[in-house]
């Protein structure tokens, strides 16, 4: 199946969950990530559950606090 992964396409296998796209992404600092599947949020305790379909589209987004 093919998803769009921070604008890019990539092909990944049926059945891919959130959590194992985290891990083959190597994506930094998984505890502090919050995942956009096609513009809504997934709740972290779903990420093992939530499995992906072909021509889903996920973002990967961290907030950064700061300013004044």
């Amino acid at each position: 199946m093919y998803i769009t992964v921070a604008g890019n396409k990539k092909e990944f296998n049926d059945g891919t969950t959130v959590a194992q796209l985290i891990a083959l992404e190597k994506v930094e600092t998984p505890q502090y990530v919050t995942v956009s599947l096609n513009d809504e949020f997934v709740e972290n305790g779903n990420f093992e559950t939530t499995t992906l379909k072909d021509g889903d589209n996920v973002e990967f987004l961290y907030f950064m606090g700061g300013g004044q």
